[in-house]
């Protein structure tokens, strides 16, 4: 599904989120705050428009992502970039090796999300931060009902007519209005092992930005599950 529509994703989700994923994107980069140097993972990478924020701040940064199609579009677009192909919930890295993960509305898609929380833990080194940024619950109650209006009535229709793959996006409105709100996230993510988890909501809570650290000494569950 990825794969098909690589070539015309990064316009279709400017037109689609009205040009609000330049300020998410932006947002995401202040919470991670990478200094110079710092190892960054960005899962769910796609062709790669999240990691260059990271890369321009002189971060390491590996845009990782399962979807072929978009890692090649990318690295035409990038080639600067080290696009690794990689599944979330079987990354192909060591334990500890870098000091930022992040995850921008990808986690959403995919099918083990939690067991992906927890691998994100294990390749994180104590006291590496986790950044989260994902579809949510909007806070107020008229603009819930509009937003769901548009999910699943306005996106499909636009999406039929700028995009090659509009099948695509009407998943895309299936799977918002089917993940959890904003502190069932958070509990999620303390659940996989992660510590000091917190969230704040950008455009009233249609996308809501949780943070996380790795605990310098790591629990047993999150042990046991990665072994």
């Amino acid at each position: 599904m990825f794969d098909a529509v690589a070539a015309g994703y990064d316009r279709t989700n400017d037109v689609l989120s009205l040009w609000q994923d330049r300020r998410w994107r932006h947002a995401v980069l202040r919470a991670a705050a990478p200094r110079p140097g710092d190892a960054v993972l960005d899962l769910a990478a796609g062709t790669g428009t999240s990691s260059l924020p990271f890369a321009r701040a002189g971060a390491r940064v590996v845009p990782c992502d399962f979807s072929l199609g978009m890692l090649r579009t990318g690295k035409l677009a990038r080639p600067e970039l080290a696009f690794t192909a990689g599944d979330a919930t079987g990354l192909p890295f060591a334990d500890a090796v870098f000091d930022v993960v992040t995850i921008s509305f990808g986690l959403r898609n995919v099918v083990e999300p939690d067991r992906a929380l927890v691998e994100m833990a294990r390749v994180t080194r104590p006291g590496g931060r986790l950044i989260v940024c994902e579809f949510s619950q909007p806070v107020l109650p008229v603009l819930s009902t509009v937003y769901r209006h548009y999910l699943m009535r306005a996106l499909p229709s636009v999406a039929r007519a700028i995009s090659s793959s509009p099948d695509a996006y009407v998943y895309l409105a299936e799977s918002i209005r089917a993940w959890p709100d904003q502190r069932a996230l958070a509990a999620r993510i303390a659940a996989a092992g992660w510590d000091r988890v917190g969230w704040r909501n950008l455009s009233a809570g249609v996308v809501a930005l949780h943070t996380a650290v790795v605990p310098a000494v790591r629990s047993a569950y999150t042990r046991s599950t990665t072994s």
